[in-house]
């Protein structure tokens, strides 16, 4: 994924009494942060400089104008000087792009010696920002405060969380959910509202018939699932029976005629996720399983049973996560381990889990599935890789959504479970297993999940505050009672 495509509006405050010559180094000033912001690979997106705001009129045509551009991701404001918040109130209404307030000033050090009032005049986002930062919340508007020296490292690693975040909402505002099939039956958590989704999230979630699919499977050629079969076995292991000709290699074959298929109908219907169901198989001769693997892998967003929305934040964490180390599944919570001080929960799926996060290389395996009366599937096999991840899951309460994230250390799988052959991981969720099973059964946490070890609890609290979600942090410090009361609080100010 290129987020470079993605631009920042970077629109600098002042206002037209200072004169020329103090406007000129305002200018200046932006344009030298301009320049280094774009030469600095920690920010993933391009910062595109935009004439200094000094008056209302010219406020309210620059967010007009970013309203209209389909490049623009998000704004960024700082001001340099002081900049009177009322001149801003008609272009902040008018917003539609998610906003950064970066406070900084251009000069890190106070230049003792010549301190003088033309100095103060010029650099007085101290109290310039403090203006600014009152009519956001006045027109409580969502944002993210970034505060400290522009240079330092910090504060443009947490402008790059966001750029990945609002890079994400823009490639949910574009994109479609393809369903294949409907919902597990009678499974509650992964209904929803798709219209609200679309309102809120951009997402357009919409079903398409398995038949669709199973007509352009029957219509790959076997030359093309053969040649697809070469790359498998270029980036993965193969087990030996998928190696010669027979039943285990026909079933590999199949699974790349299906993500053939699948991956030309995302591409027609211009999707970044999708969903299937075991429940709606017609016409295919097994569960998608090695194809949705290879597809979460190349980014698209996944989801189980229909679980759309899980699916598109998948996709949307995909886009967060890109070029960055770790990676990022559709999970599941499948069983527990409480053996006193080892206490862990086990995630996996019947198939689909992505080797972006696998340790080592995955092995292609074909093995009977107990579930959905198709053929043995082929499915990739592995451990997840040990170290800090989390898990996000996205739930519809009715009348709002809410996000939940558990911060969680994935371990070393020390025992083998050679009649488990699916990929799978192994983790201690924060603050120990009971505390964090609770809270998130409290929160409404759905059995389905993303799991990522490239993301931290950072970029999904801002892509939800840019969607208007409640969110919700499972952390080293949650207490289920008090998290209970934090939640029975949010709903009177959610409910507003």
């Amino acid at each position: 994924m290129n987020l470079k495509k993605y631009e920042y509006w970077f629109i600098v405050g002042s206002q037209d009494l200072y004169g020329d010559e103090t406007l000129k180094q305002v200018a200046d000033h932006a344009r030298i942060m301009t320049e280094e912001f774009n030469s600095d690979p920690v920010l993933s997106g391009t910062v595109v400089l935009k004439p200094t705001a000094i008056t209302p009129q010219a406020i309210r045509g620059l967010f007009e104008e970013a309203n209209a551009s389909n490049n623009c991701a998000g704004i960024i404001t700082w001001m340099h000087t002081f900049s009177p918040s009322k001149m801003w109130i008609q272009g902040l209404a008018l917003n539609r792009r998610p906003l950064l307030h970066l406070h900084t000033q251009f000069n890190r050090d106070i230049p003792w010696s010549s301190i003088d009032m033309d100095f103060m005049n010029l650099n007085q986002s101290a109290h310039g920002d403090r203006e600014h930062g009152y009519i956001h919340t006045r027109m409580r508007l969502p944002r993210k405060i970034v505060a400290g020296f522009w240079q330092d490292t910090k504060p443009r690693r947490r402008i790059d969380v966001w750029m990945r975040a609002a890079a994400a909402r823009k490639d949910g505002m574009d994109s479609t959910v393809l369903r294949l099939g409907d919902n597990m039956r009678e499974v509650a958590v992964t209904e929803g509202d798709k219209v609200e989704a679309q309102i809120r999230l951009g997402w357009q979630v919409n079903t398409w018939g398995i038949g669709d699919l199973a007509a352009r499977y029957a219509k790959i050629s076997d030359d093309r699932a053969e040649k697809l079969a070469e790359e498998y076995a270029a980036r993965y292991e193969l087990a030996p029976e998928l190696k010669q000709d027979g039943k285990a290699r026909t079933a590999m074959l199949e699974q790349a005629k299906i993500e053939i298929a699948l991956k030309e109908m995302l591409e027609a219907e211009h999707a970044g996720a999708f969903t299937t169901t075991f429940q709606d198989l017609h016409g295919l001769p097994q569960l998608p399983g090695l194809a949705c693997q290879r597809l979460m892998e190349q980014g698209c967003g996944f989801g189980a049973e229909g679980d759309w929305k899980q699916s598109m934040l998948t996709r949307a964490a995909k886009v967060m996560a890109a070029g960055l180390p770790g990676g990022v599944s559709f999970m599941e919570d499948y069983t527990y381990h409480f053996e006193p001080g080892k206490e862990a929960a086990l995630g996996a799926h019947m198939l689909e889990v992505c080797p972006s996060i696998a340790d080592g290389r995955p092995r292609i395996e074909v093995h009977p599935l107990g579930i959905g009366g198709k053929a043995d599937p082929a499915r990739m096999v592995f451990d997840a890789a040990p170290g800090p991840a989390v898990l996000a899951t996205l739930i519809d309460l009715g009348g709002r959504f809410r996000m939940i994230v558990n911060e969680i250390e994935t371990i070393k799988i020390e025992n083998a479970m050679p009649k488990l052959p699916v990929a799978r991981a192994l983790w201690k969720p924060y603050p120990n297993l009971s505390d964090a099973a609770e809270a998130w059964i409290i929160s409404g946490g759905t059995h389905h999940s993303v799991y990522s070890a490239a993301l931290t609890a950072e970029y999904f609290r801002d892509w939800a505050e840019m969607n208007g979600i409640e969110f919700v942090l499972i952390d080293r410090d949650t207490k289920p009672a008090r998290l209970q009361d934090e939640l029975r609080r949010n709903d009177a100010y959610w409910s507003r």
